[in-house]
């Protein structure tokens, strides 16, 4: 009697084991393609952490801040806000005094500034009329 319920018990650890790993690989498989599907998409973000991980604050007179963020490898964060034309010098020699204008820009103020070489801002700002300026700061990590 004890010879029958043997083989029996073999059978039983021999399907699990075979379950076991048939299924890790399974659900790492579903649980990248899921991951996979998210990664770049961009999504909204809270602006004060958005501007941390710029090295930077929200001016107090900014108004219209739209903050978005996209990771896979890099991490991209892009805030939009629109401040007074006569502040925004100051802001940037206060939040990037090391920032510096790129060889080209297309809008009427541009500022580029590197962190140790792991960390990327760029700030665009386009003066619009009414003495309000649209500033566009995006930052990345490499």
């Amino acid at each position: 009697m004890g010879d029958e319920k043997r083989p029996y018990r073999r059978w039983v650890w021999v399907l699990a084991l075979i379950g076991t790993v048939c299924a890790v690989p399974l659900g790492l498989l579903a649980w990248g393609a899921y991951s996979f599907g998210e990664a770049g998409r961009e999504q909204p973000v809270d602006c004060g952490k958005a501007m941390e991980f710029a090295r930077a604050a929200l001016p107090e007179t900014a108004r219209d801040a739209r903050c978005t963020g996209r990771h896979w490898q890099d991490t991209i964060v892009e805030v939009d806000f629109r401040m007074p034309v006569t502040e925004v010098g100051g802001w940037l020699g206060t939040t990037y005094p090391q920032g510096a204008p790129p060889h080209s820009c297309e809008a009427d103020l541009c500022r580029d500034v590197a962190f140790d070489q792991q960390l990327y801002v760029d700030v665009t700002v386009v003066y619009e009329d009414g003495g309000t300026a649209l500033v566009h700061l995006r930052a990345f990590d490499t």
